[in-house]
């Protein structure tokens, strides 16, 4: 089996990072899409992993949570008509879980924006918290439940920020919310502090996370063809922005160095070694052989 270098390898990634879309990576990188493809999926099994092992017992005081609205294939009122859907077609939401102090991306996940997404979400996102913690989200009252039940009345200081926005009369005809009027911050559980019931930092990540991949962009055909693909792709950011890229409010710390999992950035290369470390050595191809009939060279394993 042959492997790129592993610079090249690098290269790959961070472009993918950084909002190239993935044919113009394969001109830049002079490699196939395919190739590409295949790195982006064993990148984004190899930084799930590791996102998964490495992001516990993390002490942190205020989280925000929110979600993001993406989607694979077609959208959901496109996917009755479109032409041989895959399966997981349809409208794609990724909740996001950050510290506010760190900008650490605690937990994420990619589904439905219903209640079983956020029961599943919350008890993602428990485990990874070393003490009690102030959490704060939308307005969304599938969370509501979903935090009860995982915290528990007693485990959590919850409050529930609610934006209250003025009437459009062309809604359905704009790419921008309507006006924001005003805020209203709920107290649901224990006693948070309303000064902090906020998600400026989640909201503010996500932007960053519109902007550094390309199937997030709106209004173009840059949208992800396969749910796997979109789950890859945001293993492999996660990864990034947590353990690779400086932060400029952070003092050029990365998000894991500030909360304490790591003493120093990781580079690409790093995720790199991920990768080879989950697949093993190279394999060598197996000889080639003859065909009497033709001549051709057949590629395969002799008996």
């Amino acid at each position: 089996m042959n492997r790129l270098p592993v610079e090249k390898r690098a290269q790959i990634l961070q472009m993918l990072c950084e909002g190239s879309s993935m044919r113009s990576i394969s001109r830049v990188a002079d490699v196939s899409l395919n190739t590409v493809t295949k790195l982006l999926i064993d990148a984004g099994s190899a930084c799930s992993a590791f996102h998964d092992a490495t992001v516990r017992n993390v002490n942190s005081k205020r989280v925000q949570c929110d979600e993001i609205w993406s989607f694979a294939y077609a959208k959901a009122k496109n996917v009755p008509s479109a032409k041989a859907a895959p399966i997981g077609s349809g409208d794609v939401w990724t909740w996001t879980a950050i510290d506010a102090d760190s900008k650490l991306i605690l937990s994420w996940l990619v589904g439905d924006r219903d209640a079983s997404a956020a029961s599943a979400f919350m008890e993602d996102l428990k485990p990874r918290l070393a003490n009690r913690v102030q959490l704060t989200t939308d307005g969304h009252k599938a969370y509501l439940t979903a935090v009860s039940e995982t915290f528990g009345a007693d485990g959590v200081d919850y409050g529930m920020l609610v934006k209250l926005y003025g009437s459009d009369p062309q809604a359905q005809r704009r790419y921008s919310p309507a006006k924001l009027i005003g805020i209203d911050k709920d107290l649901i559980l224990g006693s948070p502090d309303l000064a902090h019931v906020s998600t400026s930092y989640v909201e503010r990540q996500n932007l960053t996370m519109r902007m550094s991949m390309r199937r997030f962009t709106r209004l173009t055909n840059a949208f992800s063809k396969k749910v796997e693909n979109h789950y890859h792709a945001l293993s492999l950011y996660f990864v990034w922005y947590n353990f690779i890229k400086s932060h400029k409010s952070l003092k050029g710390l990365t998000p894991a160095m500030a909360a304490g999992l790591v003493s120093s950035p990781l580079e690409m290369s790093d995720v790199v070694t991920l990768i080879d470390q989950r697949e093993g050595p190279p394999k060598k191809r197996g000889p080639y052989r003859k065909r009497v009939d033709t001549g051709a060279a057949d590629e395969g394993n002799l008996p």
